[in-house]
């Protein structure tokens, strides 16, 4: 039986509609940690590998990015991208004290159920004066993500629907600017900075509603669904959106990069 809260049935889709959607934050993540060439970097819930992609482009050869995931699917298709994957958990990490001179987390830390615990583990594999990178998003709903919502309540209860709400418990703590400081200054780090940036995409309702399916709400009301009603609000969806939007359209993301040092 497979568990919704993981990424493993939605693999494809996710690298398909939502890995595009990280890439360009993964890089001004990777800019903003600034990394040396030859630099020794880890990529905490690399999922497909956009962020380590982006950090091998700027280590260069003579550095070593290495990524890890939970998720065996993602880290498959994670492997042309960047071939130095493997399966892991953020707490526990198998690495030694002081192995890299920078860590990455893109789009990951709210997920940790104990994000304390799991931020000590990677300051524990990153060497005095190294950097840790993490971003999350930074805005609320807009009004895609509103219609959406909107009506999957009309398919199961608020109640039950806040139950998805758990595969990412601190979700709303994240997108606070001064929390996620506050949270990155109590782990150890200092010099933390961060910075809001708005991304801007364009995609069609189609690839837009498949990337909903992926998200933690839409992979718990399929399960919660099951086959045939999911189906009935798959097609409601598509002729909601269909009636409001236009095919393609534009959305913009608001995305928090804090970075800091380790002393």
């Amino acid at each position: 039986m497979s568990d919704w809260r993981t990424f493993d049935t939605v693999a494809e889709t996710y690298d398909r509609v939502r890995a595009p959607v990280h890439a360009a934050p993964a890089r001004d993540l990777v800019e903003l940690v600034a990394l040396p060439r030859a630099a020794r970097v880890l990529d905490v819930g690399t999922g497909t590998g956009v962020a380590a992609e982006a950090a091998a482009a700027t280590v260069g050869s003579e550095g070593l990015v290495v990524g890890i995931d939970p998720s065996l699917p993602m880290l498959r298709l994670a492997r042309p991208r960047h071939p130095r994957v493997l399966a892991a958990q953020a707490i526990d990490l198998p690495f030694r004290d002081e192995t890299f001179d920078a860590v990455l987390a893109n789009f990951v830390i709210a997920f940790f159920t104990k994000y304390e615990t799991a931020l000590f583990d990677m300051l524990r594999v990153l060497r005095p004066g190294g950097t840790l990178g993490v971003s999350w998003w930074g805005g609320g709903p807009d009004e895609f993500v509103r219609t959406w919502t909107e009506l999957a309540e009309t398919f199961a209860t608020k109640e039950l629907f806040r139950d998805s709400q758990g595969a990412i418990p601190w979700n709303e703590r994240f997108r606070d600017r001064h929390l996620l400081e506050e949270t990155l200054r109590d782990a150890g780090l200092r010099e933390v900075q961060v910075y809001r940036r708005q991304y801007r995409s364009t995609m069609s309702q189609a690839d837009y509603l498949a990337g909903r399916e992926t998200s933690s709400e839409g992979r718990f009301l399929r399960e919660a669904l099951g086959e045939p009603l999911w189906e009935r609000f798959r097609e409601r969806a598509a002729d909601a959106f269909r009636e409001r939007f236009p095919d393609p359209f534009g959305d913009t993301n608001d995305v928090l990069i804090a970075v800091g040092t380790k002393g």
